[in-house]
């Protein structure tokens, strides 16, 4: 993975930025910050996140949190328009046949949603559910949060060895019908990207992150 990213500054804070995709990546946000791009995926957040956070901690240079912002799909919530996440949770997580509570990590005992570094007041609060695949029409059903994404959990969770804490920033692109074309997600993506960019322009009032609970 190349360093192509830089940390931003907001206020007196600096942070890595986090984004999965290029198509993301639009005008708006180029105008603003070099994040992260670490590819789809829990596995691939995971990996880039940690990878990012070793070098920055060899530096000496650990920031003082995370933005992971990008899109995210929901059958419920106002198209286009961003969401600050409150708690994130692991979808695809289900140990329940051994005895444990659908979601939660067993070994090490995590609990089914970890909270989130609290966003801007003047965004709205939304529960996120990340897995490895895209949810649409019925598969809405069984998510237990007001939206869902492919990274947001992974990059919790790779912060949190490095003591970091993590925002979450997501626009929704998608979710009021059913998906068949790549074009269904991407033809959102402008809109997400200027919704974005000024949630981003939120983060330069001054503001206190609180470290994570959880290694």
């Amino acid at each position: 993975m190349s360093r192509d990213w830089t940390l931003s500054t907001f206020g007196p804070k600096t942070a890595l930025c986090v984004m999965a995709a290029e198509p993301e990546y639009g005008p708006a946000l180029r105008a603003r910050i070099r994040p992260l791009i670490t590819g789809v995926g829990p596995v691939e957040a995971a990996a880039g996140v940690a990878h990012a956070l070793a070098l920055l901690q060899a530096e000496d240079a650990l920031p003082d949190l995370l933005v992971s912002l990008g899109s995210a799909g929901s059958r419920t919530l106002d198209h286009a328009r961003v969401y600050r996440v409150t708690g994130v949770s692991y979808r695809d997580m289900d140990a329940s046949v051994l005895g444990f509570p659908k979601g939660e990590t067993p070994y090490p005992r995590l609990p089914a949603v970890l909270p989130l570094l609290d966003g801007p007041a003047a965004l709205p609060p939304a529960r996120l559910a990340t897995g490895a695949s895209v949810v649409s029409g019925g598969a809405y059903d069984a998510v237990e949060a007001d939206m869902v994404d492919m990274e947001t959990f992974a990059v919790v969770r790779a912060a949190a060895r490095f003591g970091v804490p993590v925002m979450g920033l997501r626009g929704v692109s998608d979710g009021r019908t059913d998906l068949s074309t790549l074009a269904h997600w991407t033809d959102a993506l402008a809109e997400v990207d200027q919704a974005l960019a000024a949630a981003l322009d939120l983060l330069h009032d001054p503001f206190t992150p609180a470290r994570t609970e959880f290694a």
